[in-house]
């Protein structure tokens, strides 16, 4: 469903239709024009300014990406040694297990044995 914003930037007004909730627009609108007000206590021109700030957002958003692909390549990583121990820990019950047989094998025959040494 859309909803009909109504924001405020330097004094303009703007209506927005969006699937966001109005609270986060008006968050939005809020940091955008504090964004802009200050590159324009610097001398910046409205124009200017929303052309910097606009550019600030685009790096913003860009190193966030690459920040995201970095994080979803070391969880890949992640997951793929927990994949290896997994298979190797797999790989060491078993082992475990043949020994375990293979202990009770002995162990029998070693019974066996003392039982025909008695006789």
């Amino acid at each position: 469903m859309l909803n009909k914003v109504k924001i405020v930037i330097l004094g303009k007004d703007y209506t927005l239709q969006t699937e966001e909730a109005p609270n986060y627009v008006y968050s939005l609108a809020r940091t955008l024009e504090a964004q802009m007000k200050e590159k324009m206590e610097h001398g910046a021109s409205q124009y200017n300014a929303a052309i910097m700030t606009a550019l600030s957002a685009l790096d913003d958003l860009n190193k966030s990406k690459e920040r995201i692909d970095q994080i979803a390549d070391q969880t890949k990583g992640y997951v793929d040694e927990a994949g290896k121990t997994r298979i190797e820990r797999d790989t060491a019950l078993k082992e475990a297990d043949a020994l375990k047989s293979r202990i009770a094998e002995l162990e029998n025959e070693i019974r066996l044995l003392k039982l025909k040494d008695k006789s």
